[in-house]
């Protein structure tokens, strides 16, 4: 099975309902600077409700690690809250760390070197059960139940990590989070190096899950085919801060923001009536110790004048779900000329 065949908008809820629950996940002005010198990450503002799948992209040294690291309370922010269920997670910590790590889980990007290779798979997936003190009889059911309805022949529990494939890895990475039975999981590149039928496979399962467990999912990935296909929503972050966020196919269609058109365009596409002209952007992406003034992409912007080197834009409502941060968004009303001053 190709990753096409997965069906796209990844939302095992109706999209009204989700609309209409409560944010699971809430990011308010997030903020993160090492050693008083590293902005790492910069007025986060962002909600995921219960059942979405949200996708998170953007170029190496975006940010995106470091917002996983900080939504899973690896890293505590410097400024602004993170909140689950209407909490503060670095309350939540601070009171019950292990509660806290049952209700979120992460799949790393190595699902093998996540594994460690002294242990058993069975030794492996019985671990979270004794860091949290949960019956082992009854988790022990519960493996089973998983292994099998992730397809996984039940000798897996017998092998090492380095007997297993590379998609079998990642089923039993998802497998251990899923003892747990968490509220939500940061997936970080889930398919990476996996070729592609095996990624679709894996992407179906994802989803069956998702409806099944009434899971929530950030997906952070380079690949683009696999957060057009399988999100709901996306966001798009460039040198720490959320450039644009939309629905997947209203970005996939027209992204608002320059940078988002720029990453969009380096997507292939085997489909001629689907491919963009190629935008490739001048320079590297500026260091987060001293970042540009006024908007941050405009060392890069294609479109940028003298005003976006001096004044930030705000991360703005620009209609159908869609926030970007940008003077001149292209694919909304909000656009001025672009000669503004």
């Amino acid at each position: 099975m190709n990753i096409g065949a997965v069906m796209g908008g990844g939302a095992a809820l109706a999209e009204a309902e989700i609309a209409a629950t409560p944010a699971l996940l809430a990011l308010e002005d997030v903020g993160l600077v090492y050693n008083g010198r590293v902005r790492a990450l910069d007025g986060i503002d962002l909600a995921i409700r219960r059942g979405e799948i949200v996708g998170l992209v953007g170029e190496s040294g975006s940010g995106k690690t470091t917002l996983c690291k900080a939504l899973m309370g690896l890293e505590r922010v410097t400024a602004g809250r993170i909140s689950l269920g209407g909490q503060a997670i670095d309350a939540l910590i601070d009171r019950d760390a292990l509660a806290f790590r049952r209700k979120a889980q992460m799949l790393l990007q190595d699902a093998v070197a996540s594994l460690s290779p002294r242990m058993r798979i069975g030794r492996l997936l019985e671990e979270p059960l004794r860091i949290h003190g949960l019956d082992l009889g009854e988790g022990r059911a519960r493996i089973l139940a998983l292994l099998q309805r992730l397809g996984l022949p039940p000798n897996t529990l017998d092998k090492f990590p380095h007997q297993i494939s590379g998609g079998q890895a990642r089923r039993v990475a998802i497998l251990r989070a899923l003892v747990l039975n968490p509220d939500i999981i940061v997936a970080d590149e889930p398919t990476a190096g996996l070729d592609v039928s095996v990624q679709g496979d894996l992407l179906n399962l994802m989803l069956d899950l998702q409806a099944e467990f009434g899971l929530t999912y950030l997906m952070v990935s380079h690949n683009l085919n696999v957060v057009r296909r399988v999100t709901g929503r996306t966001v798009v972050m460039y040198l720490g801060q959320i450039v644009e966020e939309a629905p997947t196919r209203a970005l996939f269609a027209a992204p608002a923001h320059p940078y988002s058109a720029a990453l969009l365009s380096t997507n292939p596409s085997v489909d001629p009536a689907r491919r963009r002209a190629r935008t490739v952007l001048k320079g590297e992406i500026p260091s987060v110790v001293n970042p540009p003034s006024g908007c941050r992409f405009h060392t890069r912007c294609p479109q940028a004048v003298a005003r976006c080197a001096r004044e930030a834009p705000a991360l703005r409502e620009a209609g159908g779900g869609r926030r970007v941060r940008c003077h001149f968004p292209l694919a909304t009303g909000l656009a001025q000329p672009p000669d503004a001053a």
